[in-house]
């Protein structure tokens, strides 16, 4: 994991124990009658709450999130508002008050949030049907449909691993899948690791029923079958991971970092393939795909490449990737005829254009 995504979630992972240390104690009332008092322990804890809300976690937002991630500052908004609004809900009921503007804010920008939403998931939902018939891997093809939008992209990806996951967890679906040219060292392509999280998926929906189940018989079951619903995630992760990690798709490398993360790279935008030893302890910020801390595989880009992380959660730019292939030598090999395959082939089209043209 690169550092600027650890440093996503070491701010979520903050935020949330701010925001539930300032629910469980805050005190319900505060006394400012007679001024700012350091003995007030009362005072102090509601001070301590308030800097950590607006200051302490936008300056870790702004740092952590904003800069290491280079979004737009307007983003900023979204922890001040989740702010406001914790603010609203967990600070003493007469600091709250100040706060109740959030109550009726909240409902039109929810309206005009949920209008763009459902306008965007329209369209998304719009594309995937139409691609349905489509042959390969879902992602892939969202990937090529949405390049140009990227606020449409985003859902999209994350929409197009649903389909995805029946595609690979059901070997008729992808039985016409490209050959892989090589396949990465994962932990998730060995049947032990598949057995165990299988096993756990089983045993963690069985003991989230059996404690639901006291409160509520039906919550127990939609909470339990939701989680066993993820066997079919878990098993097109394995079997992306056992047999399609690396493959080539038309004029495209694609590399599965199990089931979970992927890039789709132009070859002729692939500068340099090389073959030897690249250690991570050399540079801790280059991205490696594969188990362990050391690749056998380099490949350099012409231009960054997007590489799309947590199920397009946390897209991030790489210029060089590290690879930890079974079998190196034949990759390189492959990769590099498939690129000057498909160099003859822009050059063959690019003639036949400019001879149309002329003509």
């Amino acid at each position: 994991m690169r550092t600027t995504t650890k440093k996503r979630l070491h701010f979520f992972v903050t935020a949330l124990v701010v925001y539930v240390l300032g629910f469980q104690y805050l005190p319900e009332t505060v006394d400012f009658s007679a001024g700012i008092l350091l003995t007030d322990i009362s005072q102090l804890m509601f001070i301590s709450a308030a800097f950590a809300y607006f200051v302490f976690l936008p300056l870790l937002y702004w740092f952590w999130v904003i800069k290491a991630g280079e979004l737009k500052p307007w983003r900023m908004l979204l922890v001040f508002s989740l702010s406001c609004v914790c603010a609203r809900y967990s600070f003493p009921t007469n600091i709250a008050e100040y706060f109740e503007f959030i109550s009726y804010v909240r409902y039109p920008i929810i309206a005009i949030l949920l209008l763009i939403e459902f306008y965007l998931m329209a369209m998304v939902i719009k594309g995937l049907w139409q691609a349905r018939k489509l042959s390969g891997d879902p992602r892939i093809h969202t990937k090529e449909r949405f390049k140009d939008d990227e606020k449409r992209l985003a859902m999209a990806l994350t929409f197009s691993w649903e389909p995805a996951s029946w595609y690979y967890a059901i070997p008729r679906f992808s039985r016409r899948h490209v050959d892989a040219i090589a396949n990465l060292n994962l932990y998730s392509a060995k049947r032990w690791h598949y057995a165990l999280v299988m096993i756990t998926c089983m045993a963690i929906g069985a003991l989230s029923y059996y404690l639901i189940a006291m409160w509520s018989e039906l919550v127990a079951i939609i909470v339990a079958s939701i989680i066993c619903y993820t066997v079919v995630f878990l098993t097109a992760n394995y079997r992306v991971a056992k047999r399609y990690s690396v493959y080539i798709n038309d004029d495209k490398l694609i590399i599965n970092n199990s089931f979970l993360s992927f890039i789709s790279i132009q070859l002729n935008q692939i500068d340099k393939v090389t073959f030897g030893e690249f250690k991570k302890s050399e540079n801790k910020e280059q991205l490696l795909i594969g188990q362990g801390d050391t690749g056998n595989i380099e490949l350099l880009f012409k231009e960054s490449q997007t590489y799309q992380s947590c199920m397009a959660s946390f897209p991030e730019q790489v210029d060089t990737l590290w690879l930890n292939l079974d079998s190196p030598a034949l990759f390189e090999q492959t990769l590099r005829g498939a690129i000057v395959e498909s160099q003859a082939l822009e050059e063959d089209s690019g003639s036949k254009a400019a001879m149309s043209k002329a003509s």
